[in-house]
């Protein structure tokens, strides 16, 4: 079990949950949390765990996530939360009961006396058959001292996808058809994914625009809906982000690849990026990608790209 912050005190409210992304939604219930902490005497604590429970629910299943958890770290210190403490989801955790993950895990292990459930929020090993919900929570917690509070949803903005509140899935649900500016807005900062620059078949290179063919890592992170992008690339060591044109897709006016390339074409940059890890953050998504009948036509293309990225600056 990994803590930040966690010091001897009367004890702790707490919310728990996996917070992939740590979006608008997520922050949302963190300031209930906060104000639960404040107006209880308490600390407040965000409880996460180190892998998605699905993962180890049902092995075969790959991951597609908005960060990696020391990305989400990062994110959850920003949100002014006392403790943020990590607990390894093991078959063992997977196997408790809601009963007994308030009682020994909640209250006896971390000191938890408040507990602030997510709207949608279920926890524990239920049976197929189980109808637990925030009801039994509140018993359960009452048993073991802790007061179970439910929280209040932040609902996104009319998309379109109708009415909906802000969660992973929903945002997930946004990038895989493409629309990341709207996921930008349930985030609260542009979606952005990194990777090692690796070399590919140069052939940007040889129309004039040479693009950074991008290994993206780790493998469960998710890439958006293929198409060309308007992004912003973070260089190694350095804080600036310089505008740039992103590809994602099978290449198919060059036979199509066997698998998804991310290609990024950086103007004015000619610096070698060989085998350095570069980050792209996605502002608005240009076109689709399509097969051309030519590689001049492609390049005619490209510069088009390219002056509507200075457009979208």
């Amino acid at each position: 079990m990994q803590t930040m912050e966690q010091n001897s005190t009367p004890g702790f409210a707490a919310t728990v949950g996996f917070f992939d992304g740590v979006h608008r939604g997520h922050r949302y219930l963190i300031d209930q949390l906060k104000d639960e902490a404040a107006r209880h005497g308490l600390k407040s604590m965000v409880i996460t765990f180190d892998r998605h429970p699905r993962q180890v629910l049902c092995p075969d299943w790959q991951p597609q996530l908005l960060t990696t958890l020391e990305e989400k770290q990062l994110l959850l210190s920003t949100t002014g939360v006392d403790s943020i403490t990590v607990l390894p989801f093991t078959p063992d955790l997977a196997q408790l009961t809601a009963r007994r993950f308030i009682s020994e895990v909640l209250a006896a292990q971390l000191g938890v006396k408040l507990l602030l459930t997510g709207y949608d929020n279920h926890f524990g090993h239920r049976t197929a058959d189980s109808k637990e919900g925030f009801h039994e929570y509140v018993d359960y917690g009452r048993e073991a001292g802790v007061e179970v509070v439910k929280a209040m949803p932040l609902a996104a903005h009319e998309n379109d996808f109708g009415q909906a509140c802000v969660s992973s899935s929903f945002v997930r649900r946004l990038l895989c058809e493409g629309m990341v500016e709207q996921a930008a807005e349930c985030l609260g900062r542009q979606y952005s994914i990194s990777g090692t620059v690796v070399h590919g078949h140069e052939q940007g290179r040889l129309m004039g625009f040479p693009t950074a063919n991008m290994q993206v890592l780790p493998a469960t992170r998710l890439i958006p809906l293929g198409g060309v992008y308007a992004v912003r690339v973070r260089l190694p060591h350095s804080t600036e982000e310089l505008p740039a044109v992103t590809n994602i897709g099978t290449r198919p006016t060059f036979g199509s690849a066997q698998q998804q390339t991310v290609e990024t074409y950086i103007p004015d940059f000619s610096a070698d990026l060989y085998g350095q890890t570069i980050s792209i953050s996605f502002v608005a998504r240009l076109r689709s990608e399509r097969k051309f009948s030519s590689t001049a036509e492609l390049a005619r293309q490209m510069a088009m790209d390219v002056e509507r990225l200075n457009r979208n600056k």
